[in-house]
């Protein structure tokens, strides 16, 4: 496996870490992405035949023919090398081993049993490298009496409960808008290697890390889960309030919406005023009380609101000192200064799709710096690049 030269070599916390990246679809590649913004040299191992399969999850797609993209892919698989391995091919499974035995992480979201069938099981890859993180990513999790299902995001999070608790109030459970369940379990999956990377340095020997759809979904239950495990109440949709908190939702303004969170007592007596309310209104005086009173309170603010654009309030809001925030469509965010300053935009030159536009990564080192963004790679753009003489001894391991 080849290196990089000095000029092109990664930069960041992970710089010196390869990746082999087996994984497809979502959640595994948002792991290797992660590690890859972070400096890994991520290899994603794609079959010849049309690679990834997100690769044509569309529209909208970019280029033409051979050279067409998703623009699913592209968001998720930048800075990453792809290579094409027929792993069902003996000599192209050895090919597979060789890069494995170099490397230092391993990322596979296969169901249950494939890697064993691989001759690629947890006792095999200990043996062939034992310093090597293993990352595998399931959809209900490894054993048990769900273990063997199929897991796609919006399955597990109507599993999970998260659909449960989303949706408008008082109606049908609705999906996130992201794959959140697929993200989640990326970056947690993601964590994971990063910890065991670390304890690696202490015993030098590697390990296997797990994670899965659901297990991401139960995870971030936070004060949700305890609406049931400690108040005993099955959370239902709630729209857009907070269920502890009032006012913490969204209202309407003449031109938009916004989002306010009054979340003390202070911010109430602050907030009160600003939208005409009595702040000692024995309604509305304690949050318990206003979250009794929900559906007159939130009627009483968007009355105040409704004949003034979104920036009006905003303006009044802020003075008075109270967290409030627009609701912004897509292209609003894309055309947002904060987040250009803040460099959540990566533009990229493609080399069959000219230059593209994606979200960037999200965490800055002050140190190491971030790795700069490459293009997501075309199927197999990396072959020649990564399988040199099998003997090469200035290869990474």
């Amino acid at each position: 496996m080849s290196t990089r030269t000095e000029s092109t070599a990664p930069t960041g916390p992970l710089a010196g870490i390869t990746v082999i990246d087996l994984s497809r679809a979502l959640a595994g590649p948002y792991a290797s992405l992660m590690l890859a913004d972070a400096g890994a040299d991520v290899i994603k191992v794609e079959r010849p035949d049309g690679g990834d399969d997100s690769r044509g999850w569309g529209p909208p797609f970019v280029g033409e023919g051979d050279d067409r993209e998703s623009g699913y892919f592209l968001s998720i698989n930048r800075t990453k090398r792809s290579v094409t391995l027929d792993l069902k091919d003996d000599a192209e499974l050895a090919r597979l081993r060789d890069l494995i035995a170099r490397a230092d992480v391993l990322i596979e979201n296969f169901r249950p049993g494939v890697m064993d069938r691989l001759g690629l099981g947890t006792a095999a890859l200990e043996e062939l490298n034992p310093r090597l993180v293993v990352l595998s990513i399931t959809g209900f999790g490894e054993g048990g009496p769900d273990g063997d299902r199929s897991g796609f995001d919006q399955i597990l999070q109507g599993e999970a409960g998260l659909m449960g608790i989303t949706g408008p109030l008082g109606g049908p459970p609705v999906r996130s808008g992201v794959p959140i369940t697929d993200i989640l379990a990326g970056m947690f999956g993601a964590y994971g290697v990063v910890a065991a990377l670390r304890e690696r340095e202490q015993t030098g020997e590697g390990q296997r890390v797990t994670t899965s759809l659901l297990a991401a979904g139960v995870a971030v239950h936070t004060y949700q889960g305890t609406r049931y495990t400690i108040g005993g109440e099955v959370p239902q949709p709630g729209g857009n309030r907070h269920p502890s908190i009032a006012p913490y939702a969204a209202f309407t303004c003449a031109d938009g919406y916004i989002n306010i969170a009054v979340g003390s007592e202070g911010l109430w007596r602050r907030f009160a005023p600003v939208v005409g309310l009595d702040p000692d209104d024995p309604r509305y005086a304690t949050n318990g009380e206003r979250v009794a009173h929900y559906d007159e309170l939130e009627a009483e603010i968007n009355a105040a609101l409704i004949d003034e654009p979104v920036e009006a309030w905003m303006g009044r809001l802020a003075a008075a000192g109270i967290p409030a925030g627009r609701i912004r469509t897509m292209d609003q965010v894309y055309g947002w200064e904060q987040v250009e300053h803040l460099g959540l935009i990566d533009r990229i030159d493609h080399p069959s799709a000219g230059q593209i536009t994606v979200p960037g990564a999200p965490v800055r080192w002050s140190r190491s710096g971030r790795r700069p963004a490459e293009p997501p790679p075309r199927l197999g753009e990396h072959n020649d690049e990564v399988f040199v003489d099998r003997d090469d001894d200035t290869a990474p391991r």
